[in-house]
């Protein structure tokens, strides 16, 4: 009795041991549990600290405004348009199709597109706007904006022999014949020339000019008198394009460079309804206006348009 009595005591002290000693092991892991919970938390708040630094630091690095591009007092793209950081603006040659229209005078900063009608196009979608006259009728659209700009450097340098556009049906209207009194004249849909007035090679009779090409010419001429390039070959007066009805153009108008060779460029264009010649902007980053060339994938998306690849062309005009 008496050790069947000792026995029970023996037993419940183990047991007693065992359940004190399973609870100590069970507060120590509440324990480590919470600090645990306690570091990762306070790892995190740090870790959030950190990052919460580092998109304040992105964001004021990131931050971009159109007037970091923009000289407002600028009435030129040379001197309107500030090249990105890192990036210099390609030479110019004296007399060149180039310094043409980098010095070509713009509208004041701030001026709004202009339909032919004089009504205002919505939106904010260029940069600049050209001096650039836009008759009253809805014939100088996008392809015609950019075969004025380069007959008028044409014209303005004397090199009247090198005036001359397709008309969709591949008719050669040129100024030489037109300055020396010819007409274009039509049978059964056909044009030729006709002599019916005295030659004259004034301004007024080359606005006249202009006026008959606007009337038959288009992106579908324009794309055959233009050969495809690579985006490393680009100079100002390449053009992307797609022919068609509708179809549409715009131009490469200002061209910089950083140290290893890549290209930013400024891309101008006219639309339809006929409209004032302007600076588009980049939909890719608004707030600055240039393109950049490891930005040129295709399909190549533009303010108003985008591209299919071998849209890069160069025309034949200056040859």
């Amino acid at each position: 009795m008496l050790t069947m009595k000792r026995n029970k005591l023996y037993l419940l002290l183990f047991m007693m041991i065992f359940i004190f000693s399973g609870c100590m092991r069970k507060n120590e892991n509440i324990t480590t549990s919470e600090e645990a919970e306690s570091t990762i938390i306070g790892d995190n708040i740090v870790v959030e600290a950190n990052n919460n630094e580092s998109k304040e630091e992105s964001t004021e690095e990131s931050v971009v405004k159109l007037s970091d591009f923009i000289n407002p007092e600028g009435n030129t793209l040379f001197t309107r348009f500030i090249t990105p950081k890192g990036y210099k603006r390609m030479g110019a040659a004296e007399g060149s199709f180039a310094e043409f229209i980098g010095n070509y005078l713009l509208e004041p900063n701030g001026t709004h597109v202009h339909y032919f009608d004089k009504r205002e196009k919505g939106g904010d979608g260029h940069a600049a706007v050209f001096s650039m006259e836009v008759a009253e009728e809805d014939l100088q659209q996008c392809a015609d904006s950019i075969m004025r700009i380069y007959a008028e450097y044409l014209y303005k340098s004397g090199k009247y022999d090198k005036i001359s556009f397709h008309f969709v049906d591949g008719f050669v209207c040129d100024f030489n014949h037109w300055k020396q009194g010819y007409r274009v004249k039509f049978a059964d849909d056909k044009p030729y020339w006709d002599q019916v007035a005295s030659a004259d090679d004034s301004e007024e009779t080359f606005k006249k000019y202009l006026r008959i090409v606007f009337a038959y010419s288009s992106t579908l001429s324009m794309e055959n008198e233009a050969r495809p390039i690579d985006i490393s070959e680009l100079k100002v007066g390449d053009i992307f394009i797609k022919g068609g009805s509708p179809g549409h153009v715009v131009m490469v108008a200002d061209i910089c460079e950083n140290e290893s060779g890549k290209k930013a460029f400024l891309l101008a264009q006219g639309f339809m309804p006929a409209q004032s010649f302007h600076i588009i902007k980049n939909p890719a980053h608004s707030e600055d206006p240039w393109y950049y060339e490891n930005e040129v994938k295709y399909p190549f998306r533009t303010q108003n348009y985008t591209f299919d690849e071998g849209s890069l062309k160069r025309l034949d005009y200056l040859d």
